[in-house]
């Protein structure tokens, strides 16, 4: 029952279908799909058996496990199915199913697991098996770069979690989460050793979600199939917000690297949204935009809104993996928002900030009938203003100002508003309590939204002007970070490549069936 009502049925049924694929490997798709259907059939009843013992025992079930579980159980059913027909015909199935069910099984694993050793053997599993799948092609010179690109900075992040395991153990002497919660519970501040091993927590979730400027193994991962794509930005990737979120109690009370999550989590969501705006190729563009998102998802967390946090991680995981899935119809839709566009804006740059002066409004005025039902609904400031900066487009009107489209954005803006605080009561029963930031910290990133939508409206404005003209060619080469962290890396650790693998044509061999794997 404990096993049920926890989710742990679907690790269970992850390890069975890895177990009878490799043992099988002949009936590896009707396998696939049938671990993908049970995992995800399982995971529900594990929501309703939680919840009807939550009501009628009072038992607590861990509600955030259970959550991530849902997600990764719809997300690994979605993505094998998809694979199935995407990678018909290919020599190479076997070894991709198994690995894909590695995969999974390691991160359901880190999402239920109450110990940090097993959460950093799963995590370090995870890596391991997107490894293989992102070497899919082994014979292409880029799908090695980009692997050993990971490789290394993974090492690096697993290295800093092992030495922060030792100096959580040094200190409290044990590892479990329930006794670590208690260990921390009424402290005001911590040990050195706690501040110490918060920090390269902090410095492992930012190595592990690909913030700037050790991005580049998830900007360059397209050689490798699109569900593996899906798989990396609405799924392992946001596990170093997950672990941060399960870590919360001791990240609130280590304010070194609450700021270290927030410095970084700031300048990768600024820059690499200005790098997403000159992007042609849609994965690409996907891709920046994630390591934007992992930055705002880290930013979140340094600032304590683990609420937002969560609800982020959750939202983001869906969209992306709809968006890759996807990708062929997603063309047009990101023509229509270029930045760089080749025309102006119909609408004056006072405009634009009137818009985030009146969204503000807005939100606050569909928040108000919710603070006389519940007095106790509190949102920190900075967390009204990303709202409503996030909702400030809406009302940005380039088609034309008429009074209908004036009256049918403020509409948008209400109802995302009462939308976004459903989801926040939600979500308040499932992430950790916010906790307090300081006042420095909070202006930091005030100015980071602001500077980011002044730049995006003025480019709007703009596209020809003096800013986007001398903006541009450092975006459109992401800054020039990856070259340099390219460059010192291989020059630490070169990639080893065979003489068919340093070869620079993508396809060497051509057929009417196309590359043979």
């Amino acid at each position: 029952m404990q096993l049920l009502v926890n989710g742990w049925i679907l690790v269970l049924v992850y390890a069975a279908g890895w177990l009878l694929v490799v043992s099988q490997p002949r009936a590896h798709w009707t396998i696939a799909r049938g671990t993908a259907l049970a995992g995800l059939v399982g995971v529900v009843a594990s929501v309703a058996a939680a919840v009807a013992a939550a009501l009628l025992t009072g038992f607590s079930p861990d509600r955030l496990g259970l959550v991530a579980a849902l997600l990764v159980a719809l997300l690994g059913w979605v993505i094998i199915n998809y694979s199935s027909r995407y990678l018909a015909g290919d020599r190479q199935q076997g070894r991709f199913v198994r690995a894909m069910l590695f995969t999974l099984l390691s991160v359901s694993l880190l999402l239920l697991s109450q110990d940090l050793l097993t959460i950093a053997l799963a995590w370090t599993g995870t890596s391991i098996g997107l490894h293989y799948l992102l070497t899919h092609y082994p014979n292409r010179k880029a799908a090695q770069i980009v692997a050993h690109k990971k490789f290394l900075v993974s090492r690096l992040a697993e290295v800093c979690l092992i030495v922060a395991l030792l100096l959580i153990y040094q200190s409290t002497g044990t590892l479990w989460l329930d006794e670590l919660s208690a260990y921390l519970a009424g402290r005001e501040s911590l040990p050195s050793t706690l501040h110490w091993a918060a920090a390269l927590i902090a410095l492992a979730a930012i190595l592990k979600t690909a913030q700037l400027p050790l991005h580049g193994w998830l900007i360059q991962v397209m050689e490798a199939p699109t569900p593996v794509s899906a798989l990396l930005h609405a799924g392992v990737v946001n596990m170093g917000g997950f672990v941060l979120i399960r870590l919360a109690e001791l990240i609130s009370l280590a304010p070194a690297a609450q700021l270290m999550l927030v410095i970084a989590g700031s300048t990768t969501a600024v820059l690499a949204s200005l790098v997403m705006m000159t992007r042609i190729s849609i994965k690409v563009r996907l891709a920046w935009s994630t390591c934007a998102q992992m930055g705002f998802m880290l930013l979140e967390i340094g600032l304590g809104l683990y609420e937002l946090a969560l609800l982020h991680l959750v939202a983001h995981s869906l969209y992306k993996a709809h968006a890759f899935l996807g990708a062929g119809g997603s063309a047009e839709t990101a023509r229509s928002r270029a930045f760089f566009a080749h025309r102006g804006s119909a609408q004056a740059p006072y405009w634009y900030g009137i818009t985030a002066v009146l969204s503000g409004l807005l939100v606050v005025a569909a928040i108000l009938p919710w603070r006389a039902i519940l007095p106790e609904l509190e949102l920190p400031l900075i967390t009204l203003v990303i709202v409503a900066l996030g909702l400030a487009p809406l009302l940005w009107l380039e088609e034309g100002r008429t009074p209908w489209s004036i009256l049918r954005g403020a509409g948008l803006v209400l109802a995302l508003t009462q939308f976004y605080l459903i989801w926040h009561l939600v979500f308040a029963t499932v992430a950790p309590a916010a906790s307090a930031t300081t006042a420095a910290v909070t202006i930091w990133v005030l100015l980071s939204f602001i500077i980011l939508y002044s730049i995006q409206f003025w480019l709007r404005c703009h596209p020809q002007g003096l800013l986007a003209r001398t903006l541009y060619p450092w975006a459109y080469s992401g800054f020039y970070l990856d070259e340099s962290f390219t460059r010192l890396t291989f020059r630490i650790w070169p990639a080893r490549l065979s003489p068919a693998q340093a070869q620079t044509q993508v396809n060497r061999c051509p057929t009417p069936q196309g590359e043979p794997s």
